[in-house]
């Protein structure tokens, strides 16, 4: 399988946002449109901090 999760870092931590993600999809302004492997779809304000495509591991950060 190619999913990954998306983890959402606070501070010094990091804490799961969406568990197997296909797509992320960068849009105007700072916001990536998510899509998980059951057809699920969402939007964040946010923006790319690390991928780890080993570990199936996307580290994202809110953008206000």
């Amino acid at each position: 399988m190619c999913e990954a999760n998306i983890y959402l870092k606070k501070g010094d931590s990091e804490e799961i946002f969406l568990e197997s993600v296909a797509e992320i999809t960068p849009e105007a302004e700072n916001r990536l449109f998510l899509v998980d492997i059951f057809g699920r779809q969402q939007t964040v304000s946010a923006r790319i901090v690390a991928i780890n495509l080993l570990k199936h591991k996307v580290i994202i950060e809110k953008t206000t």
